[in-house]
């Protein structure tokens, strides 16, 4: 793997670091405060085409490579890690999975308008009482007399729930396990179609998180996404992304609080000095910056092989379970060389431990990663 990046790659990079900086970063605690929906970046991923960056270029997109995604990523990460769930979630896990798994009908329906983001997407697998084991999911689709399917049940923690404009929706079509999910490309406007927000978060707190409720939501045969029973399958290839992109946030918030904590220590006196001239408090910074490091170099891993057209299941664990543990470590280094100071929201200490503690829980916990991994390198499972 070269880890040089190419002139187009820093060039892009470069471009969202700026508009992060400009349009991102002045309004995010703001809106976190506020847990206001963080819509002035909505309209300037719009306008500047970053929605759509990894859709084909045929559909309107930017056509993107898995490397340049992650520096997007982790910009938007560093800037606010609720304007960079919009995107991963999008992209990732819905976008993606069209391009993956469907049809050519679903591409032209569906690819060009979540390029320009007239249409969001959101992903809805986790249920209330299934969120590890998604092969037990409870919602049900059963098919109509004359073609189509009627959706029932309820799903909860769904990023863009509110906002979005399809819903790529798993759901039992057979009997029970696995084998027996289906997916679903499902138009948020359909009768029946129900969302409310989540409030009162720990972090993420400007997120549009939602629990979706399908009440007898009908719709035709080209809704269902690959073939009936790869339900499974097509969510575990999404979640393949999701967990790189949850890796290149998670850089990108340990990134913005090692900036912040090396700022604030070497303008801070105490005992006649920087506190970034004491031993102890460069030891924080030092170890902050081997952690945010190695999350960088597992996610470029992650992305190159995806790139290469390559395996990348086990690289996505490892990035995923390293980076997000080592976001709260950085950013609770970063509370801690703040003091008393970093408890409080007029710095941004707090918020980026906030903003990292979830990445731990969602799109498989840290204890689901460390399964995989373990499953991964001995071929026996512990499920």
């Amino acid at each position: 793997m070269d880890l040089r990046l190419r002139e187009d790659q820093r060039a892009v990079r470069a471009a969202v670091r700026d508009w992060v900086d400009d349009v991102v970063v002045p309004s995010a605690s703001r809106n976190d405060r506020e847990e206001r929906f963080p819509q002035e970046a909505l309209d300037g991923l719009r306008q500047t085409g970053f929605i759509g960056l990894t859709i084909g270029e045929q559909w309107g997109g930017g056509g993107a490579d898995p490397l340049t995604y992650c520096l997007v990523i982790e910009e938007l990460g560093r800037g606010d890690a609720n304007v960079r769930s919009i995107v991963s979630v999008h992209l990732g896990l819905v976008a993606g999975s069209v391009q993956r798994w469907g049809s050519d009908a679903q591409k032209e329906q569906w690819l060009p308008r979540l390029a320009t983001g007239e249409v969001l997407g959101c992903f809805g697998l986790t249920e209330p009482d299934h969120g590890s084991n998604p092969a037990d999911l409870r919602a049900t689709a059963e098919p109509l007399p004359g073609g189509g399917w009627r959706l029932r049940g309820r799903k909860v923690f769904i990023t863009n729930g509110t906002i979005a404009g399809v819903a790529l929706i798993m759901a039992r079509t057979g009997g029970p396990g696995g084998k027996g999910v289906s997916a679903f490309l499902v138009p948020t406007d359909r009768p029946g179609f129900g969302a409310t927000g989540i409030h009162g978060k720990l972090g993420l707190r400007s997120s549009d998180t939602a629990e979706l409720v399908l009440d007898s939501v009908e719709v035709g045969p080209e809704a269902l996404l690959g073939e009936p029973g790869q339900g499974l399958n097509i969510a575990l290839s999404a979640l393949d992304d999701g967990r790189m992109s949850i890796a290149a946030s998670c850089t990108g918030i340990g990134q913005a609080a090692l900036d912040a904590m090396v700022s604030y220590a070497g303008s801070r006196e105490q005992f006649g000095k920087p506190i970034a001239g004491h031993q102890l408090v460069q030891e924080l910074i030092a170890d902050s910056a081997v952690d945010v490091q190695a999350s960088r170099l597992l996610t470029w891993r992650t992305a190159d092989l995806k790139a290469r057209g390559e395996p990348h299941s086990l690289a996505a664990s490892m990035a995923k379970l390293f980076a997000t543990e080592a976001s709260i470590r950085v950013a609770d280094a970063c509370v801690q060389v703040h003091g008393g100071y970093g408890y409080i929201e007029d710095f941004p200490a707090a918020k980026y431990l906030r903003d990292a503690r979830v990445t731990t829980l969602y799109e498989g916990t840290s204890q689901v990663q460390k399964l995989l991994i373990g499953r991964a390198l001995t071929g026996v499972s512990a499920f």
